[in-house]
């Protein structure tokens, strides 16, 4: 029965880490829309690997990383938001008809360069194991009664969970890609582009007005 709770709790925590449409997400279906489905499949896994990195830290309670996240916090954030505004401006002005003409012998790389970036843009926010902090908390992951194969089980779960979140973003907003011209794809890479830079720019004051409060 444990091995049962460690499977659906580690796929339900899984897809809520994965679910909020926050700048990752606008990403993956910015080059879903571009560049196809698997452009932002791979950008989906990249961020899944990332966030199965934080919840093992979390969940092995490495609390070295975590004192440290909470120590530096506001310094995170605000570089994080950094990053942010630097994706930003590159997906507002980058021109969707590059990426729908690419050659098909550079798929392969541009798949690696899509996840290597999905992980990157994951990673650079570590403020995220906060948030799996909590659901551990309320869904009491990983269990007293956990024993080592029950971790493993629940992780691969995890991962499990948010991949199939991923599949099932991709999958739909493929659906539609072929309502979209190069004209109408130029303006959305210009609104998400515009929406992260204006999440960038709501962490960054945030993390100002945390520094001198």
């Amino acid at each position: 029965m444990d091995v049962l709770f460690a499977i659906i709790d580690g796929l339900i925590i899984g897809v809520l880490v994965s679910a909020p449409m926050g700048p990752i997400g606008m990403l993956c279906i910015q080059r879903t829309l571009n560049k196809g489905r698997l452009s932002g499949l791979y950008t989906g896994i990249g961020a899944s690997l990332s966030d199965l990195i934080y919840a093992l830290l979390a969940g092995l309670g490495m609390s070295f990383i975590i004192d440290f996240v909470e120590q530096n916090q506001i310094a995170l954030q605000f570089f994080g938001s950094l990053v942010l505004l630097g994706f930003g401006i590159y997906i507002a002005r980058k021109n969707p008809a590059k990426g729908l003409n690419s050659p098909s012998a550079d798929k392969k790389n541009n798949n690696i360069q899509d996840l290597i970036t999905g992980f990157l843009f994951t990673f650079s926010n570590p403020l995220i194991i906060f948030l799996i902090i909590g659901l551990y908390a309320r869904f009491n992951f990983p269990s007293p009664d956990f024993k080592y194969y029950h971790y493993i089980i629940g992780f691969l779960s995890i991962i499990c969970g948010a991949l199939l979140w991923w599949f099932i973003i991709t999958y739909s907003v493929n659906k539609v890609r072929g309502h979209f011209n190069v004209r109408s794809m130029w303006l959305i890479n210009i609104i998400i582009g515009s929406l992260i830079c204006l999440m960038s720019v709501i962490g960054c004051g945030m993390s100002i007005i945390d520094y001198f409060s």
